[in-house]
């Protein structure tokens, strides 16, 4: 069962088993560690450092306006989180001044998320889906579903595919631009 839970709702779990009641488990659940929100660290990182590479202003405003922009070109489960936060068009909530007060500031990623966490519970369940290696995958035992993930990570569709062959034959021949080194070192081609 232990398998089929993240780590936020194991270490939820746990805790109701723990001697000390609910005080111990609000003090150990504030000091969850950051494997539990990869997306959200990774994700926010990496905008991060693109504000401090393009030397924007690090005012809450402007870092709102920066994040909407960088939300728009983001993909899966990274969209998943934009929209979590309040970045997207399509988004219920607003919660995007927990990001851009605390970003103004300085404040480490970590930090942040581990705060978000406590506004939505969903962000922490977000994790990335397992890579697939296409310099050594045999792309004929690949689902379909996963075929098409493929593509879909490259920002491609495959208009007028049917069967599993037309998926595998785009992904052959979009593979040089995408993932270069991976096409390079195949031999089936």
């Amino acid at each position: 069962m232990e398998e089929l839970l993240s780590p936020c709702h194991l270490l939820k779990l746990r805790m109701e088993f723990l001697p000390g009641g609910l005080g111990c488990n609000s003090m150990i659940a504030d000091h969850l560690p950051s494997f539990s929100f990869p997306v959200c660290i990774s994700y926010l990182g990496r905008f991060y450092q693109d504000l401090k590479d393009r030397d924007v202003t690090f005012s809450p405003a402007s870092i709102e306006k920066e994040l909407t922009k960088f939300c728009r070109e983001a993909r899966g489960k990274e969209n998943r989180l934009c929209y979590y936060i309040g970045a997207t068009d399509d988004a219920a909530t607003k919660i995007i001044n927990e990001v851009s007060k605390p970003l103004a500031h300085h404040i480490p990623v970590e930090k942040i998320c581990e705060k978000l966490k406590k506004k939505d519970s969903q962000i922490c369940e977000l994790k990335y889906d397992k890579q697939i290696d296409l310099s050594t995958v045999d792309l004929k035992k690949l689902r379909v579903k996963e075929l098409k993930k493929i593509l879909d990570d490259w920002g491609e569709t495959c208009k007028g595919c049917a069967e599993k062959s037309d998926y595998i034959r785009k992904i052959n021949e979009l593979m040089p631009k995408y993932a270069p080194k991976a096409a390079s070192s195949r031999t089936d081609l």
